[in-house]
């Protein structure tokens, strides 16, 4: 295994001009793509339900093991329902380290896409195991990136997904100043918007996301998928979930 780190390593390292593509706003026409990060977590059923409730798809970029172990029951069962209700999932790798920062084998490791041996404890392979897709978008962790990042994202067939709105809940953002940022937004009027929210907040998922949605769709904003706003693929493959085993953890 330690030899098909080296591998992919100097591959990564070699084929510096394959490099993925990275997007950091949308392509659609008076569109809004709604993105949330960092999960799963407790508040994603309480966000899809709202999402659902107004008739608009999501895409969620997940953890392995931030906020909560995704292959915790409760975190399962809130991936599938979100998935059955037609929201899109991609990776946002296992931890949340700024892979910029990582030595290139421990970025290979982040990515998803190999369910060999020692890979089956990453993201991708999850969202394999949970929902039956290989995912072919990834954001890196606050939004950081460099050529080894995106060399290997390349090798992972994956696009890089970023942003070019951020509500600022993550960065301590009140409610206030969330819902000032949509309003000011939504009254500038750009032809699209990628948003970037994260669903480990109570107040994001509770109160700012419905009046997102009420602020936007008044605005005429259609709002779409990552994919739909790109015109890419969200998945690689998609095949029947698997049945739940003994090395569902994050213990590894």
């Amino acid at each position: 295994m330690n030899m098909l780190f080296a591998t992919l390593a100097l591959l990564a390292t070699q084929v510096t001009a394959q490099l993925a593509t990275v997007y950091s706003s949308c392509k659609k026409a008076n569109s809004v793509a709604l993105t949330f990060d960092d999960g799963p977590y407790i508040y994603e059923t309480d966000i899809v339900n709202t999402l659902n409730n107004a008739g608009i798809k999501g895409t969620f970029f997940v953890n392995g093991n931030n906020w909560e172990c995704i292959y915790d029951a409760s975190m399962v069962t809130s991936i599938k329902n979100a998935f059955a209700s037609g929201h899109e999932f991609g990776s946002h790798t296992w931890h949340h380290y700024d892979l910029s920062k990582c030595r290139i084998t421990l970025v290979i490791r982040h990515f998803p896409g190999t369910a060999r041996a020692a890979f089956t404890m990453r993201c991708g392979v999850a969202l394999q195991r949970i929902i039956g897709v290989n995912p072919a978008m990834m954001r890196p962790p606050y939004g950081s990136y460099n050529d080894q990042v995106r060399s290997a994202s390349f090798l992972r067939n994956q696009s890089m997904i970023l942003w070019d709105f951020d509500d600022g809940d993550s960065t301590g953002a009140t409610v206030t100043q969330s819902k000032q940022d949509y309003t000011n937004i939504a009254n500038q009027h750009p032809n699209n918007i990628l948003t970037l929210n994260h669903e480990t907040y109570q107040t994001s998922a509770q109160q700012v996301l419905p009046f997102a949605i009420t602020t936007l769709k008044n605005k005429g904003y259609q709002f779409v998928t990552v994919s739909e706003c790109l015109g890419i693929t969200p998945y690689q493959w998609t095949a029947a979930p698997q049945a739940r085993t003994s090395d569902w953890n994050c213990n590894i």
